[in-house]
């Protein structure tokens, strides 16, 4: 099959969806790729198949499906005039009217979750079967298990760009009403955002460092490879993610291929994957406006963190201290999601 893709191809979470998934649909389909911003791949195998795809587009064929992965604010740009679908991964419950417009001038919107294609149908004047849903993956051949018996000290970890949204607020207030000094615990940050100039990256260093349980938190700055991030996860016990709204959530999928206990809302794209057995849920009541003052601004909802949820995410890492185990229902999760299956789904509705 011929198929057009357009996407970014980097360690960023669009880069990542698009270069696996462009990856997997290049073995057994006729891939053109053109690349938005400039490609970063760290292994020849990946690249070798990425140029291929590169190579291809100077003989497009103009009729097949076209695939941007890639924000719903920017879907115009397509490659040829065959079907035209988008790959966004939003994260708030409301479109702005840009978004709209890009959304609704597509042929068919490709979704990650249930909750997405919900967020679509409420907000687009679209039938439900233009609206599909793609899960994303995890390479579980990177993401091993691994789990240290008899190991005393706990190491809970926080992956993502610094973001309100994420939580970052929230959990480092989280951690020290959790412990004390006296507690054999520490919390791995291992966050960075490339959008942020460095005075307000130090900020978010400093919020935590200079924390009542600073000697107890570590920074980690980004990583170039997926096997680099491995290499710190596996050495972790427990992933926290206070989110308070998710396109996906690559890193907490990958936590679950690795075996490891994770903590995090109930809400948003990751309750795709996230379930009772997997994961310590907190439950959100309510919703708020999602204000950040810096990337959003008020024009939809997400999930309110209040005193309530703070105190649950306490207790549950309390519990995951006293009771660290290898996360079996996470690392079965994670083998239903891997990239190859997110390339089936393409294929079954392009």
């Amino acid at each position: 099959m011929d198929l057009n893709i357009v996407s970014p191809i980097n360690q960023l979470g669009y880069g990542i969806a698009g270069t696996n998934i462009t990856k997997e649909l290049a073995k057994e389909n006729n891939v053109s790729l053109w690349i938005i911003g400039g490609a970063e791949v760290k292994d020849q195998e990946t690249a070798d198949i990425l140029r291929r795809c590169v190579q291809n587009s100077q003989s497009f064929n103009y009729n097949a499906p076209c695939i941007k992965i890639w924000h719903q604010h920017d879907m115009a740009q397509m490659a040829g005039r065959g079907p035209r679908i988008g790959f966004p991964f939003f994260e708030l419950d409301t479109f702005s009217d840009i978004e709209k417009h890009n959304l609704m001038s597509l042929d068919k919107i490709f979704v990650s979750c249930r909750w997405a294609k919900d967020v679509c149908l409420k907000n687009l004047n679209i039938s439900e079967d233009k609206v599909c849903i793609v899960p994303l993956g995890v390479d579980s051949t990177v993401f091993k298990p691994t789990f240290f018996q008899n190991k005393e000290q706990t190491i809970f970890f926080n992956c993502g760009k610094w973001e309100i949204r994420k939580g970052h607020d929230v959990l480092v207030h989280i951690f020290n009403k959790a412990f004390t000094e006296s507690d054999n615990v520490e919390l791995w940050m291992m966050c960075d955002n490339p959008f942020l100039p460095d005075s307000e990256k130090q900020a978010w260093e400093n919020l935590y460092k200079s924390s009542k349980l600073g000697s107890k938190i570590k920074i980690i700055h980004r990583c170039e490879t997926q096997e680099q991030v491995y290499n710190t996860m596996k050495n972790v016990d427990c992933g926290i993610f206070p989110s308070r709204a998710e396109g996906w959530n690559l890193e907490l999928l990958e936590l679950m291929s690795c075996g490891k206990q994770v903590i995090t809302t109930n809400y948003s794209a990751h309750t795709e994957y996230c379930n009772e057995s997997n994961s310590y849920l907190v439950p959100i009541k309510s919703l708020e406006k999602a204000n950040d003052g810096k990337w959003f601004f008020g024009q939809g909802n997400w999930a309110r963190i209040f005193e309530d949820e703070i105190d649950m995410f306490v207790e549950y890492m309390r519990h995951v201290h006293k009771n660290k185990c290898m996360n079996k229902s996470g690392i079965e999760t994670a083998k239903k999601f891997s990239w190859s299956n997110s390339a089936k789904e393409v294929i079954r509705y392009v």
